[in-house]
């Protein structure tokens, strides 16, 4: 990461402030829980001296009663308690994790297109399901630590104090030289754990690109490929997984090594006490019990520690998601959105992606209530136009109205209200049609969604599927053929009933059949709206009101489909290359002067040139 790593105390502070302050009162119960089921661990230690030097070296039958009901008394209660603040936790931690995963993708959801092309959707998974689960684990820990563990810990000590302080200190001698070893040991599972978060995203992206491009892998018989690139990925992964179960293993090992030499110097001193008789053996058993109910939680909060550092390096990749600015946000004093048909304008609109000039000076106007059509080759910025009309990306220079109100002055949720889009992707969520095509509207009567369905030719397809409308469409719709898939999304355009309406490639990548039906589809969406329309298929765009020819993020020219061809330039040659039959333009020239061209009336300008385009080109 380009900053440097924020303190534990920081990474808390943004946790409780965020997700766990809210659960105050509960956290405080499930504490006072904690602090109950820790201080009973005390009482145990305790117990052992009484029954030890009263009940079994005494022999007085009279505290055997007493000294068995306060061990049952005491194992009752350690019992509630831990099952009470047990599941207070577990509501506290995954109401918090919740709120988190919500918050995560609220977050992301508002990005820009640019910032998910940094950001896979692998590695954006990874945090919002894994990253956030060990996260969860971890504080969960660290919340009973801080109040069972340390509790029992200072209760034990406490007891181990009573029995012999100096039996205490040389029990605990060790304990300040691990200081030292302990904190080189978490910088060194923080290191790692980073790393195989890392790695962890990174398998998840490559599944994800497997999942999602698993037909092009067969296709290409790239299973063994892709499955050794995954394994390469995965060897690392365990390679560093291991190393930080490693690092965390040793701070619990370090305390097993102190503890041993502290028993052994409490062993050799005080031994030599009880056999000179100066303790009992139930002072003995006492302080033993202590001491080892004393590492028990020394070990735990030793783990927690190194598995904080490990849930760190994931909290850390969070907190920066979700500190990263949304560049995209609506305006403080948003502008009311037009009404009616609007116009649309660019002036002088420059975009550029790093050094790269996407749109020089684009000045254009599309008509209020007509088609406008923009072509040109691959990279000319025709999809950069759409993108700044729905403010995916804003402009360094220039402007954007719609019905003269600037684009950057609307409310975004108010902006892409005006907009249907229809693209060649056609992406379908793996849920029913029904749902595919209201996307969550409870307002849609079944008169107009049958009307839709009509309108789109989706009830042409419509009683082939087993369940009808509450048939599942499959991952990314791919139950349902292309053409299906388009007439979906035209029915959903249909449904939205916007004033303008945006088509990007929306027959590109189908057969002539399937091309007619959605063509038919789209004819019917388009009228009565302001649209635009990028095609590559000119055959799609011969009756538009304008066609806008763009080269190099400028416009090369424009007009229409009549007046381009009689011109000749970058529009001729593409229409003559998607047309080739053997027939140059001279030919149409020629056929063209067979017909008598019209003297008045736009109507008879339009019957010509298709009486002209059918002898050219047949029925293409």
């Amino acid at each position: 990461m380009s900053t440097p790593p924020k303190s534990s105390r920081e990474l808390l502070g943004w946790l409780w402030r965020g997700y766990l302050r809210r659960h105050m009162g509960l956290l405080g119960v499930a504490v006072i829980f904690m602090l109950i089921e820790g201080s009973m661990v005390g009482g145990l230690a305790y117990m052992m001296q009484p029954m030890f030097d009263h009940v079994f070296v005494a022999g007085n039958a009279n505290a055997l009663f007493w000294v068995s009901l306060a061990f049952l008394v005491i194992f009752s209660v350690r019992g509630l308690s831990s099952v009470c603040q047990k599941v207070l936790l577990a509501k506290i931690s995954q109401t918090s994790a919740a709120y988190l995963r919500k918050d995560m993708l609220g977050r992301l959801i508002q990005q820009d297109p640019a910032f998910h092309q940094d950001h896979p959707p692998g590695a954006l998974i990874q945090r919002v399901q894994t990253d956030v689960t060990s996260i969860n684990q971890v504080w969960r820990a660290v919340i009973t630590g801080a109040g069972r563990d340390v509790t029992q810990l200072i209760a034990t000590l406490y007891v181990a104090m009573m029995v012999d302080w100096r039996w205490t200190i040389i029990m605990l001698v060790g304990l300040p030289l691990l200081l030292l070893p302990i904190a080189s040991v978490q910088r060194y599972v923080r290191k790692k754990a980073s790393r195989a978060r890392d790695l962890g995203a990174t398998l998840a992206t490559r599944l994800d690109e497997i999942f999602h491009g698993i037909i092009p892998i067969k296709l290409n018989s790239l299973e063994r490929y892709q499955q050794d690139r995954f394994a390469t990925h995965m060897d690392d992964f365990v390679h560093s997984e291991v190393k930080a179960s490693f690092g965390t293993s040793s701070i619990t090992g370090l305390i097993d090594i102190m503890a041993g030499l502290g028993v052994m110097g409490v062993v050799l001193y005080g031994g030599g006490e009880i056999i000179a008789g100066e303790k009992s053996v139930g002072q003995f058993m006492s302080f033993f019990t202590a001491i080892g109910l004393t590492f028990d939680p020394m070990r735990r909060l030793a783990a927690v520690s190194g598995t904080w550092q490990a849930a760190a390096a994931a909290l850390e990749r969070i907190k920066a998601l979700m500190d990263m600015p949304i560049s995209m946000v609506s305006p403080a004093q948003p502008k009311t959105p037009p009404t009616g048909l609007p116009e649309i304008r660019f002036d002088n609109i420059g975009l550029q992606y790093g050094d790269s000039d996407i749109l020089r000076d684009l000045s254009l106007v599309a008509e209020a209530g007509k088609t406008t059509a923009l072509v040109g080759a691959s990279g000319a910025g025709k999809s950069t136009v759409f993108n700044l009309l729905t403010r995916l990306v804003d402009p360094q220079q220039g402007q954007a109205t719609i019905g003269g109100v600037a684009i950057a002055d609307m409310e975004l949720s108010d902006l892409r209200g005006l907009f249907s889009v229809v693209t060649q992707e056609a992406l379908l969520f793996d849920e029913t049609l029904r749902e595919n095509i209201l996307l969550g509207r409870t307002d849609v009567s079944n008169e107009r969604l049958k009307q839709v369905l009509d309108a789109a030719h989706v009830s042409d397809f419509l009683p082939k599927l087993t369940d009808g409308l509450d048939t599942l469409v499959g991952p990314r719709g791919s139950a349902l053929s292309g053409g299906q898939r388009q007439r979906v999304v035209i029915a959903r355009a249909l449904l939205r009933d916007t004033p303008i309406l945006l088509l990007d490639e929306a027959t590109s990548a189908l057969d002539a059949q399937s091309e007619k039906m959605v063509q038919a589809a789209l004819d019917s969406l388009a009228g009565g709206r302001t649209t635009i329309v990028i095609a590559h298929r000119l055959s799609t765009i011969r009756n538009a009101d304008k066609i806008i020819v763009m080269e190099r993020g400028q416009i090369a020219d424009q007009g229409t489909h009549d007046e381009l061809l009689e011109r000749g330039g970058i529009y001729a040659d593409l229409y003559r290359l998607q047309f080739q039959d053997g027939k140059t333009l001279v030919d149409q020239k020629a056929l063209s002067a067979q017909i008598p061209r019209p003297t008045v009336g736009d109507e008879d300008k339009t019957r010509w040139f298709q009486r002209l385009t059918r002898r050219v080109f047949g029925q293409a």
